[in-house]
């Protein structure tokens, strides 16, 4: 009987979901990612290899941890989903090849970077600091246009893209602080954008900020209709960066040539 290949990738992308999981609680703290083993956060037991299994284990415990009962945050299970189905809808997508595996390990930054932000309102500058020259050689070397893919990037359009990507959320940080009198722009931002400009080129950085603008729009607008939150609620931006970059990762070219329609 032969396995068809998403299954193996989307089960891959659970496991590694589930590592996901650990770098999310554990970098913005400053503890290894490594060790110690896995455990619960209340009663510190270390989970057990048969209780740490992708979404299952989850769904026998009934969400809840094996020895003190604590109820397991939904949360956990759903990014085990995500990036389960990211690495399946990768393949789809790019077929089986290098950028592939580029494009999955960029999905996984996203969800890590993504719920980072959403708890502590920073960017974890261990994953944007060394992606941004790490973006800039898979970017030039690897990785096809996101608008033609037929066509690679290219060394000159991913520094052009990192480039972009830096100058124009540096710019944007500079002026909400000059006139505004406040950070509007995070230093995390700023980097994040470097990243993925050098990975995708600049027509990437312009998307990436249009999708986000607008879903960011969206969110806010809906929480201030919601009791009044909103108006002067820090939200980070974080999030909405990475929606807009996995938008142009998987329909770039899609919506360039709607647009231009």
């Amino acid at each position: 009987m032969i396995i068809p290949l998403p299954i193996p990738v989307f089960i891959a992308g659970l496991f590694i979901g589930s590592f996901l999981n650990v770098c999310i609680f554990r970098m913005p703290r400053n503890i290894s990612v490594v060790m110690p083993s896995s455990r619960c956060p209340r009663c510190s037991t270390p989970i057990r290899a048969w209780d740490n299994i992708p979404v299952l284990s989850y769904s026998l415990l009934r969400g809840r941890c094996r020895y003190c009962r604590e109820k397991i945050s939904l949360r956990y299970p759903l990014i085990e989903l995500a990036n389960g189905l990211l690495y399946a809808g990768s393949l789809w997508r790019f077929g089986l090849g290098w950028s592939f595996v580029v494009y999955c390990l960029l999905c996984s930054a996203l969800l890590v970077i993504t719920f980072i932000d959403i708890d502590f309102q920073i960017i974890p500058d261990r994953i944007t600091l060394p992606g941004i020259p790490l973006g800039l050689v898979l970017g030039s070397l690897l990785l096809p246009d996101p608008f033609m893919r037929a066509e690679p990037l290219g060394y000159r359009a991913s520094f052009i893209g990192a480039a972009a990507g830096f100058l124009f959320y540096y710019s944007v940080a500079h002026l909400s602080i000059r006139i505004l009198r406040k950070e509007g722009m995070g230093g995390g931002d700023i980097k994040l954008m470097t990243m993925v400009g050098g990975l995708l080129g600049w027509k990437a950085v312009l998307l990436t900020t249009f999708a986000g603008s607008v879903s960011g729009s969206v969110v806010g607008i809906l929480m201030m209709l919601r009791k009044g939150q909103g108006r002067g609620m820090l939200i980070p931006f974080g999030p909405f960066l990475a929606l807009g970059a996995l938008a142009t990762i998987f329909f770039g070219q899609e919506i360039l040539l709607w647009y231009l329609r």
